[in-house]
């Protein structure tokens, strides 16, 4: 099947801009509002939770506040992050986030049970905390979903920014305390579809939206939002395809979020790495007492690797352990 041609626009990124709210502004009497899928209501369609690959969009420079203006304010917050290269993944752990779902608001429940209370319909809890059952409208996917603890792992807690992301993109120098609040976050935290989660690891927009479309402008108004909050900075291929997804809801809102940016209550740091002490035997070129490392669990699951157990395997901490069972790369 011939491939469509991807059009690049010649013009500078203040004509495109000026020309795209021109057009917003003659389409407003005519056009009908994009469909979405509001959590607590029955989805409109089941599409699959297919990774979906985005098309670079023109590149796009910090507009001026005349720009801003003819945007929503997501588009605004999208054009004033600051756009470069991905810094490497060198020293990324999970633990350097704290101790997963840590009750950082101090109210006596961890974050997970605080985003199930959050989102679930129809929910019963043990105690004032513990979910133990509910119906969880899915974002990613727009289908129901049934969570029941201590079953079949179906729901995931969702980081929309990605803690591995947000470590090469500016979280690796941030002091511990903040790195804890930014993993607890309720902005950047949404319960979904466990099989869509994994589906995305730790990708960008520029490699993975939502395979429910109506919801793709909130998805990216909420990662921009997180960035924007969190001072983090996007590549040139995410701004572009975040460009495109919000070209077609200009006017998103930017979500607010009146989390603190830095936790207090946030537990004990992780030891810094020890320095290798000198062998006497030097270890042959290209031996490993590991398993070979992977972008994705997938993959390692696909090459007949895993399960890798939480203190146990070191590997353990080159994936997210999304339902924090203390186990990654399950077969």
């Amino acid at each position: 099947m011939t491939r469509p041609m991807l059009v690049r626009f010649t013009e500078s990124p203040l004509t495109r801009l000026a020309a795209l709210a021109a057009a917003t502004l003659a389409l407003a009497a005519c056009s009908t509002p994009t469909e979405t899928f509001a959590p607590g209501a029955p989805a409109a369609s089941s599409p699959s939770a297919t990774p979906v690959a985005i098309e670079a969009a023109p590149s796009a420079s910090p507009a001026s506040s005349v720009e801003r203006l003819a945007h929503g304010t997501a588009y605004a917050a999208l054009l004033g992050l600051e756009v470069k290269g991905r810094a490497p993944k060198t020293g990324y752990a999970r633990e350097e986030f704290g101790d997963a779902w840590f009750d950082v608001d101090g109210n006596g429940c961890d974050t997970r049970n605080d985003m199930l209370r959050l989102r679930l319909t129809r929910q019963e809890l043990d105690g004032v905390c513990t979910v133990m059952s509910g119906n969880l409208a899915d974002p990613y996917t727009g289908t129901w979903i049934r969570f029941e603890r201590g079953g079949a792992s179906e729901v995931d807690i969702d980081h929309l920014v990605a803690l591995s992301d947000a470590w090469q993109k500016g979280a690796a120098g941030w002091a511990f305390g903040k790195r804890v609040a930014f993993a607890n976050d309720p902005l950047n935290l949404e319960p979904v579809d466990a099989g869509a989660n994994r589906q995305k690891g730790d990708a960008d927009a520029a490699t993975w939206l939502p395979a429910n479309k109506g919801f793709r402008c909130q998805y990216v108004a909420r990662q921009v939002a997180v960035k924007d909050k969190y001072e983090l900075w996007v590549t040139q291929a995410e701004l572009d395809a975040m460009i495109l997804v919000l070209d077609a809801c200009p006017d998103e809102d930017l979500p607010e979020g009146d989390a603190p940016t830095i936790a207090v209550n946030a537990g004990k740091a992780p030891p810094a790495p020890a320095t290798p002490k000198p062998s006497a035997t030097a270890e042959p070129a290209g031996a490993s007492s590991t398993d070979p490392r992977f972008d994705y669990c997938t993959d390692a699951i696909a090459a007949g690797y895993g399960p890798y157990v939480r203190g146990e395997d070191e590997e353990y901490g080159w994936y997210r352990d999304g339902d924090s069972d203390g186990t990654v790369c399950e077969r």
